[in-house]
């Protein structure tokens, strides 16, 4: 308890901070306080039109379906293309752009039946070659794209992503303009979820191969869902309107969604009290010094969200390539003081990797079957200090520097950290952050030491979160290598008897957490304040939100 109540009046002292910067935003000079009409939307478009505004944090990472695997670019990307299945809003695999599908008795081959009315929204006809070109280009190592490994359960997929084989040996082929064949490893349940992924997403293929920039300007973007692109002023506004063209366009009540780019959750709490967003959270999370009272007031809703935010040590960079040195670092940590004082959104402090969500067929939650993996221990923590820096031969450590994408949620848990390794480790850490773009990049390169990540579930299976880690996958980003853990994910892959599968995944969990190449805090949830008369947002688990459906009043 001692513990919770420092790091509270240590929290405490941070947000009044926060607070303070935040009324210099505000007319008048005092931060807004919650009341019966707040974030009523009148303001937001005043001409009767159905226009939605929401906000995405920051500029998506890219509009090309394979490069933009981030939630920034899914929101909006989701919105605009549609693939042969979409989530509904059950959250369950439906017909998309494919109406239809038949499967092998032998559950490995899937002939998907195209929509004869699915068109882009240039007005032409979405085929079935369109889908072949653009999965084939997922999984080109070419591409480089950072999702080609979710192609790894079509037959020959893997073999082409690493170089090893050629885009006619990956199993998928247009049988003509309407029919999509693809013969996959062994016979997976979750494909048709997977494939509802943005990765998977058609590009219009002329377009593609005449631009390469296409998907960096209003002017150029080819879609295929529910809205195309009208206007788009980079790292501020993104405007999308319905689309004509839509072989569902009669589904599309908004006329138009306005996606704004506001990266300080107070500021995007004052937009909201005034009327000029319609909903914030989601990705941002409300402002945490607020969020206490608008809890108890009713006013926030929350949502199932599966994904976890964790820190990644380099183990390329000394000193994690210590395995007692990590473990350390990671034992010193107390999620549940950073959950109750700092995030306060009502996430569950994390104790393994795969998050809550996940039907274990033994029985039972995947999560809860595979216990607390990782506990919060200061002694043992200083104790793995001094044996690692003794295994090391160190007097005393090397400067150690913990990187987070600018945000001010992700310095505020960065800088408990650091007071965490100051009090029990005795070690002073350097803080750095960086915008979005150059933080990615600088991570998938193995140049930041210590860093801040998030892992938000691609399609509804343990093995999305725990492939990450692979020897070479393009998430792993530890440099972290382990064999055995290799051949437990690749058996997972392979296995049809689901509670063999599963038991495959905890013994792989386990490992994982035996060498520590990561330590996770909490599991994601959405806390979402909304205003009223919006209704009809689908905010899927696995991380993207469908607006097909959604309406403003």
């Amino acid at each position: 308890m001692e513990t919770l109540r420092k790091y509270g009046l240590f929290v405490l002292a941070l947000t009044l901070v926060f607070a303070l910067a935040a009324c210099t935003t505000t007319e008048g000079g005092t931060t807004p306080e919650p009341d019966d009409d707040q974030g009523s939307g009148d303001e937001v478009d005043a001409s009767g039109e159905k226009v939605l505004v929401l906000n995405n944090v920051t500029e998506p990472t890219s509009l090309d379906p394979p490069q933009g695997f981030d939630s920034y670019s899914y929101h909006v990307l989701n919105n605009l293309m549609e693939g042969l299945t979409r989530l509904g809003p059950d959250h369950d695999p439906q017909e998309a752009t494919a109406e239809s599908w038949d499967v092998s008795e032998d559950g490995r081959t899937y002939t998907f039946h195209i929509r004869e009315d699915a068109k882009w929204s240039n007005g032409e006809p979405v085929t079935a070659h369109d889908f072949e070109y653009a999965w084939k280009r997922l999984a080109d190592p070419e591409t480089a794209s950072p999702a080609g490994f979710l192609t790894y359960l079509i037959e020959g997929a893997e073999a082409y992503n690493t170089g090893e084989g050629s885009a006619d040996d990956m199993q998928v082929t247009a049988l003509d303009d309407q029919q999509l064949e693809v013969t996959l490893t062994s016979p997976q349940s979750y494909f048709l979820s997977v494939i509802s992924n943005p990765a998977f997403f058609p590009v219009h293929k002329d377009t593609v191969k005449a631009d390469e920039n296409w998907a960096n300007s209003a002017d150029t973007f080819v879609s295929n869902g529910p809205f195309h692109i009208s206007d788009w002023d980079h790292n501020n506004e993104l405007r999308m309107v319905r689309s004509d063209h839509y072989w569902d366009a009669d589904t599309v009540k908004l006329e138009e969604v306005v996606w704004q780019m506001v990266d300080d959750p107070n500021t995007a709490y004052q937009l909201y009290q005034t009327g000029d967003l319609h909903v914030v959270g989601d990705t941002l999370g409300i402002p945490a010094d607020m969020s206490e009272q608008l809890f108890e007031a009713g006013e926030v809703d929350t949502f199932d969200r599966s994904g976890v935010y964790f820190y990644r040590f380099n183990l390329e960079m000394e000193p994690f390539h210590n395995e007692n040195i990590r473990k350390a670092f990671a034992l010193a940590v107390d999620s549940e003081a950073i959950v109750e004082h700092v995030t306060k959104q009502g996430e569950k402090p994390a104790k393994g990797f795969v998050a809550y969500g996940f039907n274990d067929p033994a029985g039972g939650d995947f999560r809860d079957n595979g216990g607390d993996l990782i506990k919060y221990d200061p002694e043992q923590a200083k104790a793995l200090l001094e044996q690692g820096m003794e295994e090391e031969g160190y007097d005393t450590l090397p400067e150690i520097t913990l990187a987070y994408n600018t945000s001010d949620s992700h310095r505020r848990i960065a800088e408990v950290l650091k007071e965490m390794y100051s009090e029990h480790l005795g070690v002073d850490v350097t803080l750095t952050n960086q915008e979005w773009n150059v933080f990615l990049e600088a991570q998938r390169n193995l140049e930041l030491q210590f860093s801040r990540s998030s892992f938000l579930a691609d399609f509804a299976d343990p093995i999305n979160y725990l492939e990450s880690f692979i020897t070479g996958s393009s998430m792993n980003r530890t440099g972290w290598s382990n064999a055995e853990y290799d051949d437990l994910i690749a058996q997972a892959k392979q296995e049809a008897d689901d509670v063999r599968r599963y038991d495959l995944m905890h013994q792989a969990e386990e490992l994982l957490f035996d060498e520590m190449p990561l330590f996770p805090i909490y599991f994601y949830n959405q806390a979402v304040l909304q205003a009223d008369g919006v209704s009809g947002i689908v905010s899927h688990p696995v991380g993207y939100m469908e607006l097909k459906w959604a309406d403003v009043q």
